[in-house]
C-alpha cells in the first residue's frame, strides 16, 4: 500500500505513466496488474496507464512521451502559435493539435490509438540540419509540455503551406510577429533545410518591415537556386524567386 501511495503522489494528475516508469519505481508487470485489478490504475494501452477516474487530455499523453520516454516530439506550427497568444491571427480549426517530430522518432501505439480530446496531426519531417535550442516549456491544461518558440513555430507553419495552411493567413500572422528574436531567427534560418520555407519567411518578414528582419544576415542563409512555386497561379517575386499571390499595397 505504501508503494502505490508513493507512486500516486509522484504521478502528476491528468498524465499518462508508462510501464518503464513503473519499473524504475519497483513496480513490475505482476504488481501493476494487481494495482489495475484493485482499481488504483487503468490501462491506456500497451505499456501505459492512467489513474482510475482521471480525465486524460492530449497534454497528459504528450507529457509521457516527452518526460518519461524522452522522445523528441513537441507541439509546433499553428498550435504552438496559438499557445503563445497568436490565436487571434489564426482561423479557428476546432480542436486540431499539431505535433512535430523527425522521421526516426517512433510514437508508441498507445498514444496513436487512444481517443484523445483533440484531433492530433503529427508532422514527421527533418526541417533543420541540426538541433537548435528553439523550444520552450508551456503549461497547458496545468501540464508542462515542450512547444516550439514563435520563431520556430512560424517556420513550421510555413512548411505546411499550401497543403495544410494558407498563404494569406501566414501573411496575417507574420504581420503580428514584430518581437521575434533576430539571433534565434538567424540560427534557425541557417539550419533550415527547406529552401521554400526560408525564402517565404524572408519574403514575408521583409514585406512587413519588421525591425528584426533588418538585423538578419542574408548572406549566411542558403536560399538555393531556381524558382519555387509556393502557390499555383501566383506571381513570381524576382528577389526571392517564389511564386506567391501578389500582396496588396497595404501589405507592402
Amino acid at each position: 500500500m505504501k508503494k502505490i501511495n508513493r507512486i500516486l503522489q509522484e504521478w502528476p494528475s491528468g498524465t499518462v505513466i508508462t510501464s518503464d516508469w513503473l519499473k524504475k519505481k519497483g513496480v513490475y508487470k505482476q504488481l501493476a496488474d494487481g494495482y489495475k485489478n484493485s482499481g488504483w490504475i487503468e490501462r491506456v494501452g500497451t505499456g501505459a496507464y492512467k489513474r482510475t477516474g482521471d480525465e486524460l487530455s492530449w497534454e497528459g499523453g504528450l507529457y509521457a512521451l516527452q518526460k518519461l520516454q524522452d522522445l523528441s516530439i513537441h507541439v509546433g506550427g499553428r498550435t504552438a502559435l496559438e499557445l503563445q497568444g497568436y490565436g487571434h491571427y489564426l482561423k479557428m480549426r476546432g480542436q486540431q493539435v499539431i505535433l512535430w517530430k523527425t522521421p526516426e522518432v517512433r510514437v508508441p501505439s498507445w498514444f496513436q490509438k487512444y481517443e484523445w480530446n483533440a484531433d492530433l496531426a503529427i508532422r514527421s519531417a527533418t526541417l533543420f540540419s541540426k538541433e537548435v535550442n528553439a523550444l520552450s516549456t508551456k503549461s497547458s491544461n496545468q501540464i508542462e509540455i515542450s512547444i516550439s518558440s514563435a520563431e520556430r513555430a512560424m517556420m513550421e507553419y510555413l512548411y505546411d503551406i499550401p497543403r495544410h495552411e494558407g498563404f494569406d493567413e501566414a501573411n496575417y500572422i507574420m504581420e503580428g510577429l514584430s518581437s521575434l528574436r533576430p539571433a534565434l531567427l538567424q540560427e534557425l534560418s541557417e539550419a533550415c533545410k527547406s529552401i521554400r520555407v526560408k525564402r517565404l519567411f524572408m519574403y514575408l518578414g521583409e514585406n512587413h518591415n519588421h525591425a528584426w528582419f533588418k538585423k538578419l544576415d542574408p548572406s549566411a542563409i542558403d536560399l538555393g537556386e531556381g524558382k519555387r512555386e509556393i502557390i499555383k497561379g501566383g506571381t513570381l517575386d524576382k528577389k526571392y524567386k517564389i511564386v506567391v499571390p501578389e500582396l496588396s499595397r497595404e501589405d507592402q
